[in-house]
């Protein structure tokens, strides 16, 4: 599918990557409908671009179901927000959980839900659901981040099969470490020995082409860290040893007690 011309709705657009991304449209010619709670930021981004800023907030049902109305007639959906709901499941509230759940996971179905039939009806259009790699391979002090990452793994690739044929696609977008914005920027940390990190324009091209080459799933990370990932999935047990050799357990609790006041 081509970009140009077409009309994106963006979520977790101030973000570093949603702003990397915003701007991979734009220079596409493509027109943003950006979306975020931070409506100052919103509004500067969407005069930069030259797209259309709708704040919302996405743990709310109400502030999703706003957000598909205000939004209007839409050719492709990149639902990028996300909470980093790091840390022991036992350190969370149960309204921390339900947060998490419906920012990473509910918001995304119920978009997909509400403006897929639209783009059915139309013949054409692509939804994108920027995911991680945590979403192949679980790691300490992730349980919940890894359900919400595996979650929407999931969802996608079993909707693209629902939506075969219609003339809309559906990708996954999966960014391993990334520097400069993002979650694991935003903590200082470094990756585990051996392990190299992305750019948040690199992630942006991933969405790019998922869309323009209609690709299923899309592993934006080095290659090593995109075999450890198909390993990891395969043989948890591996993957667990080899964590616990590379200091990873401990990286993890680094970055989610950074992450602690974002839940």
């Amino acid at each position: 599918m081509r970009v140009t011309g077409t009309t994106v709705l963006l979520t977790g657009a101030t973000g570093g990557i949603g702003q990397s991304i915003a701007r991979a449209f734009a220079r596409r010619g493509a027109k943003p409908v950006l979306t975020g709670r931070k409506a100052e930021e919103l509004a500067r981004l969407a005069e930069e671009v030259g797209g259309r800023a709708v704040a919302a907030d996405l743990s709310d049902p109400e502030g999703v179901r706003r957000l598909v109305e205000e939004a209007g007639s839409v050719d492709v959906v990149v639902a990028n927000a996300a909470l980093p709901a790091g840390g022991p499941l036992l350190d969370f509230t149960p309204e921390e959980v339900a947060r998490a759940l419906a920012v990473n996971l509910e918001a995304p179905i119920a978009l997909a839900r509400a403006l897929a039939p639209a783009m059915v009806d139309a013949g054409r259009g692509h939804l994108v659901f920027v995911g991680s790699l945590a979403g192949k391979v679980a790691s300490a002090h992730s349980s919940l981040y890894n359900a919400t990452k595996f979650g929407l793994r999931g969802f996608a690739l079993g909707l693209r099969e629902d939506l075969r044929g219609t003339g809309v696609g559906v990708s996954i977008v999966q960014p391993g470490f990334v520097r400069d914005a993002g979650m694991f920027a935003e903590t200082g940390a470094k990756p585990p020995a051996g392990m190299r990190t992305v750019s948040p324009g690199e992630v942006a091209d991933g969405v790019l082409d998922a869309i323009e080459r209609d690709r299923a799933e899309v592993n934006v990370a080095p290659p090593e860290l995109r075999v450890a990932s198909v390993l990891g999935g395969a043989f948890p047990a591996f993957s667990s040893g080899l964590q616990r050799r590379l200091a990873s357990d401990e990286l993890m609790r680094r970055l989610s007690a950074a992450n602690r006041g974002k839940r």
